[in-house]
């Protein structure tokens, strides 16, 4: 994980409309990124970030979906709108949070990857390619925002 995020730090994340958050206890975090198929697909991207913690020390606030993803996994995500918030390897006591569901101020430093047979070659060339803000698109956003006082629980 990344130097610059305390691991005895508590925090919170969420779906993007608000309707499943969670908080998490301090402890020990693991980042890593996976690029396998069914991680593609259960993101809608080429690859899925996840901090892995311990499940105990999550707690709920709104019920997320689940899907059986396969015998030996199952992936939660936000019924109302979509958004993945994490994979767990059934009876291993740890939660894998997806990083898009982290605060954005939470640094993400994955220490590993996995299903690397399936990366796309792609990748490696991003950082040659023109990059722009978001803000240049014009977009507004009608995502929830944890920091805005009218949009806390």
């Amino acid at each position: 994980m990344d130097q610059g995020w305390r691991q005895n730090e508590a925090f919170s994340g969420g779906c993007q409309c608000g309707h499943v958050r969670y908080d998490v206890t301090a402890g020990p975090v693991r980042a890593s990124v996976c690029h396998c198929r069914m991680c593609q697909r259960a993101t809608g991207a080429p690859l899925a970030g996840f901090l892995e913690v311990g499940e105990s020390r999550v707690t709920w606030h709104g019920t997320p979906g689940v899907f059986a993803s396969s015998n030996l996994a199952e992936r939660g995500f936000c019924p109302q709108c979509g958004t993945s918030l994490f994979y767990r390897a059934l009876g291993s006591g740890t939660i894998e949070l997806t990083s898009g569901s982290l605060p954005a101020t939470m640094p993400f430093t994955p220490s590993g990857q996995c299903g690397v047979e399936a990366r796309h070659p792609w990748l490696g060339g991003l950082d040659r390619l023109p990059a722009y803000p978001a803000s240049r698109t014009g977009i507004e956003s009608h995502q929830f925002d944890p920091e805005a006082p009218s949009q806390r629980p």
